[in-house]
């Protein structure tokens, strides 16, 4: 089998995305007849169906399932080929920290002050994103390293070193009931007819079943609370979201969640590992409400 294209693979995953020909076509800035060529050469090539076509549309087979994601992480690997070549090659080197926006705000300015004070240090530019949005930059190579947690993010192909671990917290409305309560457990938070549980979504950008809002910013989070629509558990030190409006309660029987420093497998940059490094220094600077790493 000849080596594959990224083109073929750029297509093929707008029409898995689409499940329709015509719509993906006009995504693509292309008429239908050539995309549809083009997607049976590459399962021929491949020597597999990858759709299943017929009177009711268009659905993913077995195999097709599988080169979604394996043609998403090929094009990713390309992106961040080409990324992190270009930025090597400035003629004023940095490396890109990407992080939750409104997260671990304590651990991201030690980290910040450590690296800046480290002389061999390349400059960090941070860049901000939302729930699961790090591993994205670190697989297409917008970001060099990321803060993430164990406990909600997916660490699939990362090295990762523990930074911390610590207690979650509910962040509730200052006048609901429950925000009384000096601790809650998560049964406390279950089922709550006048407050479900918010939905983020998962990896792939689905959301689970439930009555709760569907949210995906930290900012969009923060006020549905407010307004007594929904409750959230998050790690303690996210609690720098806080709204006057809102009050954190300690859940005693939540997953510890853990903070860890994160850069793509196999890395051997030793600029990297500086800021790796840095940020273990820099997490023992505010360990001291943290829960002890093993």
């Amino acid at each position: 089998m000849d080596d594959l294209e990224t083109r073929e693979l750029r297509y093929f995953l707008t029409v898995a995305e689409e499940l329709h020909f015509g719509r993906a076509a006009a995504r693509l800035g292309m008429s239908q007849p050539p995309l549809s060529r083009a997607v049976r050469q590459l399962e021929q090539r491949i020597g597999v169906d990858l759709f299943v076509r017929d009177p009711r549309g268009v659905r993913l087979t077995t195999a097709g399932t599988v080169l979604v994601g394996e043609a998403r992480s090929a094009l990713a690997a390309v992106a961040a080929a080409g990324r992190r070549t270009r930025r090597a090659g400035l003629p004023t080197r940095h490396l890109v920290l990407a992080v939750k926006a409104g997260a671990d705000h304590e651990l991201l300015q030690a980290l910040l002050d450590v690296h800046g004070a480290d002389p061999d240090g390349l400059p960090v530019e941070v860049l901000f994103g939302e729930v699961h949005e790090q591993a994205a930059f670190l697989r297409d190579g917008r970001a060099d390293v990321a803060l993430m947690h164990r406990t909600y993010d997916d660490l699939t192909g990362f090295d990762t070193e523990d930074l911390r671990t610590e207690e979650q917290v509910a962040i509730l409305p200052r006048t609901h009931p429950l925000a009384t309560r000096e601790s809650l457990v998560q049964d406390d938070l279950r089922d709550l007819p006048d407050l479900p549980a918010a939905r983020w979504p998962r990896p792939d950008g689905s959301y689970p079943d439930g009555p709760g809002p569907e949210v995906r910013s930290q900012a969009q989070l923060a006020q549905l609370v407010a307004l007594s629509r929904t409750v959230i558990v998050i790690p303690r030190s996210s609690r720098t979201l806080q709204w006057p409006e809102h009050v954190a309660v300690p859940v005693r029987d939540a997953q510890l969640a853990t903070t860890v420093v994160a850069w793509p497998a196999g890395s051997t940059s030793p600029d990297v590992a500086r800021v790796v490094r840095n940020a273990v220094l820099a997490a023992a600077l505010v360990s001291s409400d943290a829960v002890p790493t093993a």
